[in-house]
């Protein structure tokens, strides 16, 4: 018997040698096309946290607002983008993170959580946890308490989930080797 989860990966298309070669790129715009797999996946994603009271949702550009957004209607929450540098009109607060060959900065408005709001962080892609790691420091820098992290699809072989520790950390799929 198929599980979502085998579902899933079947609509999720693997593209070898990208962005570099002996990579293997999960491309979700193939589960995203197919509205009922799209529906099952937010609800999936929402559902583990349906009793934490989550108020706010955020979620990291680009691919984690296609899953945020949506996530927090389900979960009756607000929804907070998290961006690159230069990419919001108010004033930020800011986080940088170390990436394998450099660092990367992620930015969120200072005035986007108030202390002590329950938040829940979501992501496409959970890789190697910087990313989801940074944009947690964030939120609790301005008072939120991170109730969790969600994501459509964990490339467990990275062992991102270890730099998100302390958050529970769900996945739909799950790819444990490249």
């Amino acid at each position: 018997m198929a599980t979502d989860q085998d579902d899933f990966k079947g609509l999720i298309r693997n593209v070898p040698d990208f962005p570099k070669k002996g990579i293997v790129f999960r491309d979700i715009t193939t589960l995203i096309k197919d509205s009922e797999a799209l529906r099952r996946a937010v609800k999936q994603m929402a559902d583990p946290f349906r009793q934490e009271r989550v108020e706010v949702v955020v979620a990291v550009e680009s691919r984690g607002f296609i899953f945020g957004a949506p996530v927090a209607l389900e979960l009756d929450a607000g929804f907070v983008p998290v961006r690159k540098p230069g990419k919001l009109p108010a004033q930020t607060t800011s986080e940088t993170y170390s990436l394998e060959y450099g660092r990367d900065t992620v930015q969120i408005h200072t005035d986007a959580i108030k202390p002590g709001q329950r938040v829940l962080l979501v992501d496409d892609l959970l890789a190697t946890g910087g990313t989801m790691a940074a944009t947690a420091r964030l939120v609790e820098r301005l008072g939120g308490k991170v109730v969790g992290a969600v994501f459509l699809v964990e490339l467990s072989f990275l062992a991102g989930r270890a730099r998100l520790g302390k958050y529970r950390t769900v996945a739909l799929v799950d790819y444990a080797s490249e």
